[in-house]
Parts: C-alpha cells; structure tokens; sequence
C-alpha cells in the first residue's frame, strides 16, 4: 500500500466534517436538558462525557489503526471478517447495522418534531394516531418524508456531494454553538448550577426529553456514570468516517486520525455545552423548556429582539446538526450494507453499484427507513436511543478484539499507523466496551438503558441470526476465498 497525497478523491478534513458533524449533529439543541436530568444536573453531565472520552479514545484508536490498514466499506464488520470469521463479522455488521439505521428514522422524528414547535401551525387539528403517548399529524409525516427524499437524492450524488454539503452544514452547527456558549456565560450565573447533583423532583423527567427514563442512581458519582447509557449513541458519529474510506484521497493515515480527532473535539464540544448552558439559565427550570431548549432558553434570557434573534440562531445550528448525522449516517448505512453484500452476509444484492459507484439497494433501504420515522412519533425516541447505544457498544467491543487478533494472526501486514501501546491499548478497549455492554442490561445500575430497549435489541439480534442462518445455502456456494477476496479487492490504494 503506497500513499498517493495527489490522489483526488474526499479528503481527510471532509472526513472530519463527516464523523464530527454526525456526532455533534445528533441531537445537542435538543437532548441536552435530558442529559442534564438524566445525570442530575449539568456539572455530573458534563463530567460524564469526560469520562466517556476516556472510554472512546482506545476505541477511535483502534480504528485509527485498522482503517488504513483495510480501508474497505464495512468498517468493524470488515476488520472482524479478517480477524475472526464470517460469523463473527455478522454480528458486529448486523449490530452495527442496527444501531446506523435506528439513528435515520431517529432523525427524521426530531427534525419534524422541533419544526413542530417552531411552527404550532404544524401540529395543529386533530391528530392521526398515537404512538408511545404521542401524536403524529399527517403535516409532520410530509415534512419528514420530503426531507428523506432530499437527503436520498443528495446521496444518490455520490459521496463528494454529500461532504460537501456537510461541511456547509458542520460550519453552521459549530457557529451556532459557540454563539449560545458565549451567550450563556455573558447573561448566566454560577449559582444556575446548582443543585450540583439532585434527582429528586420526578416531574423533572420526562419534561426534558419524551420518554427519558427514570433515573438509577443516588449519588454524584451514579449521575456521572449514567451518561455513559446514552453517550455512545451521541458519540458514534465517528463511525461515518470509515464506511467511505473507499473515496479518500491523499493519505488514507489522516483517515484513520479524523477518527480519533472528531471523537476527542466531540467530548469536550458537549462537556463544554453542558458547563455553559447549565450556567446561563437553572438547571431544574431547563429541563422544562420546550425543544429545541438550547434555542428557547435565550427568549427568558435575553427578553426582547436579542433574544429572538440568539432563538433562531441556535435553531438554525439545532437543524443543521440535526442534518449532519442524518445525511452522514445515510451514506454510512448503505456503504455498510455494501460491505455486508460483498461478503454474501446479506444478500448479494445489496453490493451492487451503479456505474458511479454509488451503493443504489442500500440507499433505497436507508430511504426506505428514513420515510418510516416520522410515521413513528417522538415517544419512542429514548428507546430507540438506548437500542441503538447497546448495539454500537457490541460492534465497538468487537472491534477492539479484532486489532488484537491480527496483531497476533498478521503481524506483517501493512499498518500505516500503528497506537500507541499496541495490543495493550486494544485489551483496554476491549475490556471497557465488555464491561460497558454487559452493564447496560443490567437493572438498578446507572448504565442500564431500561427493559424495552433491552427487548429491542435482544429482539435485532435474533432476527439477524435467523436471516443469517436461513441465507447459509446460498453463501455456501461461493467459496469463503471468493467472498474475502470480494469484501478486500475494494481497498483503497492510499
């Protein structure tokens, strides 16, 4: 593998866009009341996501490692092909799958669902129906499924076009934040923070986010550690980055690195959001505040024009986030599914491109999800949070034992990058994410993600290994050298 700097193709700071936009886009404007409550308070949240940066950095380590050194579409399901076996690669793809294609309806509920305190107009009349305690009207529907066509048709561009419009977009979401931070701090006060840690006032929960679940813990150090049942949904963002190695241009190194760099910036981006948000107005009064409530808490701020204008400029930065995961997981999910097709661990067809090299059948699944999210209301959003955090945990711990795997089983395989502390450093991660995984099924600790996001993963999963056993016939027919070498002729030649 020889570096090619003049190669044209995505470079590594549209790659940093990717994987940083889709972290951060996830959802801070409107999720962070529910951090702050879920936590019990803005200081145990902020501290969270200081400990958890301490938990993803072997992680996006590891990645660092293992992208350049097989930069082909599938990301953890690719590495553990090679290090284990296709049995192995299932269930990180098929987890990792999950966890990519709960975030696009994800997305599409919150777009629709703050236009929809933007707009009153929206949801007014009377409803369709009722899922999870909420109503959907049929406006929201339409919207949400505009938007997926939009998103479709700027993905079937090819992925150059669709970097492009996220670093447009990463722009206006970083701009937006840094003008609240400053905002909060210039109009705030420390005592905002106070109570430092309190999880007594029920009516909190479930006023900050629909269907936050109540809280596990009694002390400081619960409430730090409980972010740790969310985090890994709001951090995986990252994962975008390696699903289109395919693209790079340049060094395919700096690939692996804006992993490491859009994760690390990621944490602090929310420590410091939660540290600022939590001084500009009290806490226990945020958590009541209508979505997006970064954007509502300036109107009783800064009462007059002020207000108003800092209102819709944080709005403005909550959508466009809230677009960067959106488009940047599209891409990733079908580049996935991609991956998986070529392998035969779904079906074949699923690996087919057209003449631009555009993964068609997968965007088509992804489309096809994404019009299903605003069907579904904003009452599912924190189980659909917790499922999608348990399965990225599972894919993560997975691939952390893959780099330990072929440090052992090809030691003399090319790795343009190599972490620090080597096999050491993936053990950690390894060991973290197992402890992490099996914790969040625990019941009556802080990191446990609550019995129906339990039941839907558990529920995934057996659905995947019953297609998967059911397609064994047909992926005996091809030889496992044809199918390996079907997943890694794609390489890119960095």
């Amino acid at each position: 593998m020889s570096n090619n700097p003049e190669k044209k193709g995505v470079s590594a700071i549209d790659f940093f866009c990717i994987g940083f936009g889709a972290i951060v886009g996830v959802g801070w404007a409107v999720a962070i009341n529910g951090w702050m409550t879920s936590c019990g308070g803005p200081i145990p949240a902020a501290i969270g996501y200081i400990v958890a940066l301490v938990m993803m950095i072997p992680i996006a380590l590891c990645y660092c490692e293992l992208v350049p050194m097989l930069p082909v579409a599938g990301g953890g399901m690719a590495f553990s092909y090679r290090a284990f076996n296709e049995n192995v690669s299932f269930i990180s793809g098929w987890a990792a799958f999950g966890a990519f294609v709960s975030i696009i309806p994800w997305e599409a509920i919150q777009i629709t669902d703050v236009l929809g305190y933007l707009i009153p107009d929206i949801k007014s009349g009377e409803p369709l129906y009722q899922i999870a305690g909420t109503d959907v009207y049929l406006v929201t529907i339409i919207i949400g499924s505009v938007a997926s066509l939009l998103l479709f048709a700027l993905n079937m561009r090819g992925l150059a076009a669709a970097a492009t419009v996220q670093k447009v977009l990463c722009f206006i979401l970083v701009g937006a934040a840094i003008i609240g931070a400053v905002a909060a701090l210039i109009g705030g006060d420390a005592k905002n923070w106070q109570p430092i840690y309190d999880v007594s006032d029920p009516t909190i929960y479930g006023a900050a986010s629909e269907g936050l679940k109540e809280v596990s813990h009694h002390s400081m150090f619960g409430g730090i550690m409980a972010i740790l049942a969310s985090a890994p949904f709001f951090l995986a963002g990252f994962e975008t980055i390696p699903q289109g190695v395919e693209d790079a241009g340049g060094d395919i190194t700096n690939v692996g690195k804006t992993v490491v760099l859009s994760v690390c910036l990621a944490c602090v981006f929310y420590a410091i959001l939660l540290f600022c948000f939590g001084y500009g107005w009290p806490w226990q009064e945020f958590a009541h505040m209508a979505n997006p409530s970064a954007s509502t808490m300036f109107l009783n701020l800064y009462p007059g024009a002020v207000g108003e204008v800092l209102y819709w400029l944080i709005t403005l930065g909550a959508i466009a986030g809230l677009f960067t995961t959106w488009n940047g997981f599209f891409m990733a999910s079908a580049s996935l599914l991609m991956g998986m097709g070529r392998g035969c661990l779904v079906p074949k067809v699923f690996a087919k491109q057209n003449k631009n090299g555009i993964p068609v059948p997968g965007l088509i699944v992804c489309l096809v999800l994404s019009l299903i999210g605003p069907f579904l209301g904003a009452g599912l959003i924190q189980d659909i949070t917790s499922f999608s955090a348990a399965a990225f945990v599972l894919s993560w711990t997975i691939t952390s034992y893959s780099l330990i795997r072929l440090r052992k089983k090809e030691p003399n395989l090319e790795r343009p990058y190599k972490i620090p502390g080597g096999i050491a450093m993936g053990a950690f991660s390894a060991i973290v994410t197992t402890v992490v995984f099996v914790l969040l099924f625990i019941p009556n600790n802080p990191v446990y993600m609550g019995k129906t996001a339990s039941i839907m993963f558990v529920g995934w999963m057996v659905i995947g290994i019953i297609l998967f056993l059911a397609s064994g016939v047909q992926r005996r027919r091809i030889s496992p050298e044809e199918r390996a070498a079907a997943m890694f002729s794609h390489a890119k030649d960095a």
